[in-house]
């Protein structure tokens, strides 16, 4: 009685790691520490409040389904900036679609993307290996099968789509590709993104590339996919692809649930006709609010030199333990702890520092091992102060010898 695709699907990460912890408890005494979960808590905007109240007679409207004009003509504005477009190069009436935060999105695109058959044969998502869990259950739901392309320390965390088998190409219905990634913050060179948008072109597939960590860095400014459509050019730059970006990570904006796609004109016009049937709008206040951050990036920068001053403290504490480095965007580190559940379980129980084991998060290779199984993942979301103990629990607790801060 129920769709019986759900039963290949394993727990979700974070229930997966609830039922590895148990009842175990933090020592007594401890305040816990919470960096399982990449929910920024640095402060939101200030001047959204007043957008969000300003006139309550919107929250008793259904907003147009694709969105306001204004809101889509900010986003067109941003991505022009952003990537060095052509003016005009992105047109917010055809290449633009609102979404109630990528999450949704992303799952949405395996619904649009995976055909019955491909070449007469099941159609294969290609994704990264360790990636985002929603990459996995789409494909599941979408009646596709996931091909998992490593993107470990061998390939400096990012896949590499050319190495896939042609078998395999030759029924590649979509491909996600993550930059900068969740969980290894690694970003891709603007030359792997024009190949894997050319590859997309030559072998008809769509490619949807998650940046929704795009404008958290320390170092350089990420390249994207729309920098590899301008250099790439051409009669519709945009052929194949696809964009998301969120202003959960942007912004500190996670609980507004406000993101948008861009991208090739036909799959979004599909994209929208698909979200009649099974998603939600924007509501209007929120698409007020969204077109003011998306026009705003002082509150960006400010953001960005938070994470700057928390990697440049935990980086210097670790001081090249568990393999840490800085990553080129994102604001996770990820440790080579030897075994991810059993530091997982040690750094909760005697530290009360919660943490994500890797092997959650990955898939095992055709050699079977898991690319995720050695390293934890820590998101720097808290303040200076909480971040400085954090190092300190987790140094002392796993016995490397860091700097003391």
């Amino acid at each position: 009685m129920h769709n019986d695709v759900l039963d290949s699907l394993t727990d979700y990460p974070f229930d997966r790691l609830r039922a590895l912890l148990g009842d175990m408890t933090p020592p007594e005494g401890w305040a816990p520490i919470h960096m399982q979960i990449g929910e920024p808590k640095h402060p939101a905007p200030g001047f959204i409040a007043p957008l969000l109240t300003r006139d309550m007679s919107e929250w008793g409207r259904y907003p147009p389904p694709n969105g306001l004009a204004d809101l889509r003509e900010a986003i067109a504005d941003w991505l022009t900036a952003r990537y060095d477009l052509p003016a005009g190069m992105v047109d917010p009436t055809r290449h633009i679609a609102i979404v109630a935060g990528t999450r949704e999105a992303l799952f949405m695109a395996a619904l649009l993307a995976v055909p019955g058959a491909k070449n007469g044969t099941r159609p294969a998502v290609l994704m990264p290996n360790p990636f985002y869990q929603v990459y996995v259950g789409a494909t599941a739901l979408a009646g596709g099968e996931a091909v998992y392309v490593p993107a470990g320390p061998e390939t400096r965390f990012q896949p590499d789509l050319a190495a896939v088998a042609d078998s395999d190409l030759n029924r590649t219905a979509l491909a996600y590709l993550n930059t900068p990634a969740n969980p290894q913050g690694s970003v891709a060179s603007l030359a792997q993104l024009k190949a894997a948008v050319s590859l997309a072109r030559e072998r008809d597939f769509v490619l949807a590339v998650d940046e929704c960590y795009s404008e958290i860095y320390t170092g350089d400014k990420p390249p994207g996919l729309f920098d590899a459509c301008r250099e790439l050019g051409g009669a519709d730059p945009f052929q194949n692809t696809l964009v998301f970006h969120s202003l959960s990570k942007r912004s500190n904006m996670p609980g507004l649930r406000s993101g948008f796609v861009a991208g090739d004109s036909e799959l979004i016009r599909r994209l929208l006709r698909l979200r009649q049937y099974g998603g939600a709008q924007v509501p209007l206040p929120i698409m007020n609010a969204s077109a003011a951050l998306w026009r705003d990036e002082a509150h960006v920068m400010a953001s960005r030199d938070l994470y700057r001053q928390k990697f440049d403290l935990a980086l210097d504490m670790l001081d090249g333990a568990f393999g840490a480095t800085r990553p080129g965007g994102g604001f996770y580190l990820w440790l080579d702890v030897g075994d991810s559940e059993t530091a997982a379980k040690r750094l909760w129980a005697e530290a009360g520092l919660r943490v994500l084991p890797g092997a959650y998060l990955a898939r095992d290779n055709d050699n079977g091992t898991n690319p995720g199984a050695a390293y934890i993942r820590l998101a720097l979301v808290h303040d200076l102060d909480t971040t400085r103990e954090a190092m300190n629990r987790l140094l002392n607790t796993l016995g490397i010898q860091g700097r003391t801060a």
